[in-house]
């Protein structure tokens, strides 16, 4: 059975070091609860409630981890793994690669692996990461993306590691070539990295130097099982998605007419911690193609619940006809506004939704979405004196940047029409 995750007790504080009021407090507690229900159903709704036992039996050293919530978290760290880590599975799951980094990882592996992260495509490199203690060693990392056959989006990563034995070794030309990190070292690459190829060698578990400029290549051997490490992965997802009918493929498996957002816009969304959607007035009904954490968290609904449907879902009895025809009139003119409407939550109850909807534009100046911000009337300034209002508008400047740095640059997912 897979262990629960334990979170730790701390006080919050804000950049300056003073603590928050206590409805700000209360509200990052709750949003750190959301994040962790999240974490908790990234793959039984898919897979059914028996996945996490049958992953658990597979021998395979390999993490899974999901693009789409807030830092591209792992959701399950394997048996074999945990044993190779030396990690307890509360101390992996929910957490970030950075954990598996140490003092010689090296920025050029960071940037191969978010670019294999970007384009959606399998990555297979030798990596030098870290054990719990401390101790460095060698595996071979295959990554590998898994796609929603219903609308041709990752859902989610599968990185195997496979250990590499010590070997003989290799030049210094040959050891500068090699690269290091984990499977979500993407979330990390505004940091200063320190590392230092001129280190000559670190302690392994025997107290034997293991020298930088070990042989750090992997062998075929090492390659085929890595390989069908994986395929044995995918196919145990594969098979468990079948019983839920929400079924998955290892290559990009596109409905007609449906086009998933990137990877990568998915994984810069998710740093933006308010409540929003994107939709796609591209696609018939103007579908919600991105749900915020903090959005599934102010209306009580999950993210498979709300993702390719149109925002009325959120309307009520007592919602004002008049509002929503302003919103639509305002969407056809292609223009920006702010409304106050009356909306529900999954469990009925009704809230007042200071909603603001604005059109964002790609690199090429054409509309590829719509964002919709919505702010409980209730909210206050924040502890920066920022009014509901400003903080919106924020949101809409942080998206803008996101899809337009996206689309000039554009991979194998569309992030704009």
């Amino acid at each position: 059975m897979v262990a629960l995750r334990l979170r730790p007790i701390a006080t919050i504080l804000d950049h300056t070091g003073i603590s928050p009021p206590p409805a700000a407090a209360a509200m990052a507690e709750g949003m750190g609860r959301c994040r962790d229900r999240l974490i908790d159903r990234s793959l039984t709704p898919r897979y059914s409630e028996w996945i996490l036992e049958a992953l658990d039996e597979l021998p395979d050293n390999f993490l899974i981890t999901d693009p789409v919530i807030s830092g591209h978290p792992i959701v399950f760290a394997s048996r074999g793994f945990l044993a190779m880590s030396g990690y307890a599975r509360e101390e992996v799951v929910g957490r970030n690669g950075s954990i598996f980094q140490g003092p010689a990882t090296d920025r050029r592996s960071v940037m191969e692996i978010r670019e294999a992260i970007r384009e959606e495509r399998t990555l297979q490199i030798s990596l030098l990461n870290y054990r719990k203690d401390g101790t460095p060693h060698w595996i071979l990392f295959h990554l590998c993306p898994v796609f929603a056959m219903e609308d041709g989006r990752v859902i989610h990563f599968v990185a195997v590691q496979v250990p590499i034995p010590r070997r003989s070794r290799c030049s210094r030309s040959g050891a500068r070539e090699m690269v290091f990190g984990a499977c979500r070292n993407e979330v990390r690459l505004d940091e200063d990295y320190g590392c230092n190829l001129a280190v000559d060698s670190f302690l392994d578990m025997d107290n034997r130097g293991l020298d930088v400029e070990e042989s750090c290549k992997a062998s075929d051997r090492e390659k085929e099982k890595a390989l069908n490490a994986a395929s044995s992965i995918l196919s145990t997802l594969t098979h468990y998605s079948k019983l839920t009918g929400r079924v998955v493929c290892t290559k990009g498996c596109i409905s007609a007419g449906i086009v998933p957002l990137s990877s990568s816009l998915n994984i810069s969304l998710g740093r933006i911690k308010q409540s929003f959607v994107l939709t796609d007035p591209h696609l018939p009904d103007m579908p919600i193609v991105y749900a915020s954490d903090e959005f599934l968290f102010l209306t009580g609904y999950s993210r498979h619940e709300v993702l390719g449907c149109n925002c009325r879902f959120l309307n009520g009895p007592g919602t004002d006809a008049e509002v929503l025809h302003q919103i639509k009139d305002c969407i056809r003119a292609e223009q920006a506004c702010s409304v106050l409407l009356l909306n529900y939550g999954k469990d009925g109850s009704s809230f007042w939704n200071l909603l603001h909807i604005s059109p964002v534009r790609d690199a090429s100046g054409k509309i590829a979405f719509y964002v919709e911000v919505q702010k409980d009337e209730n909210s206050k300034n924040d502890e920066h004196g920022l009014s509901p209002g400003m903080r919106q508008l924020g949101v809409v400047g942080q998206v803008k940047v996101a899809v337009r740095s996206l689309s000039s640059r554009a991979g194998p997912s569309r992030t704009s029409s």
